[in-house]
């Protein structure tokens, strides 16, 4: 543990540690209720198991703050169930379980730079950019000038994802997609 911070100093993204465990800070509210002492509502996500807790703490307690260190580092290759990644400043190797990544697998394609997250030593997580670049490698061909308002289709990416697009979507079109939602943006680029 890297030391200890109050609760007065909490904010929204805040990495702390209770029991052990590695926490980011959601949600926080400072309570003064008329009578008795003040208090703070918070809303804490675990980085190793991603399960949300609701804990209310007295004003004034203190909480740890966990060994954390984020690398840039490159996606390299996916085997089996784990994903590499590669330090490009010391070329040194760790990976992910595919249980680890969750959704964020859907979006790893290779020499892509992301941030692993590192708690003890330990790789925990991987932040992504907020989007990516992905080619549509399956979908039903578009016909010119449909542009209906809202309708959509499904279409299959290099990573095996799958997120509707827009009727004028076709095989080999460069997407841009939201890594938060998972959701279409925009077209980058025109299959050839």
């Amino acid at each position: 543990m890297a030391g200890f911070v109050d609760t007065s100093e909490f904010r929204n993204g805040l990495k702390i540690e209770i029991d052990g465990e590695p926490f980011v800070i959601e949600y926080f509210q400072h309570v003064k209720p008329g009578k008795g002492s003040a208090f703070v509502r918070t809303k804490i996500r675990s980085l190793l198991s991603g399960r949300v807790l609701e804990p209310t703490l007295k004003s004034g307690d203190k909480v740890g703050v966990p060994d954390i260190e984020e690398k840039d580092m490159q996606f390299l290759y996916v085997q089996g169930e784990d994903y590499y990644f590669m330090d490009t400043r010391n070329y040194e190797q760790t990976f992910l379980g595919e249980k680890v990544l969750g959704e964020a697998k859907n979006f790893l394609k290779e020499n892509i730079t992301v941030s692993v997250v590192f708690w003890n030593g330990k790789a925990i997580a991987v932040n992504l950019p907020n989007s990516v670049d992905l080619k549509v490698t399956e979908c039903d061909p578009g016909v010119r000038g449909d542009t209906v308002s809202g309708a959509l289709k499904p279409a299959k990416l290099e990573t095996g994802y799958t997120v509707s697009v827009p009727l004028f979507i076709n095989e080999g079109d460069v997407l841009k997609i939201d890594t938060r939602d998972g959701k279409y943006l925009t077209r980058v680029a025109t299959g050839g």
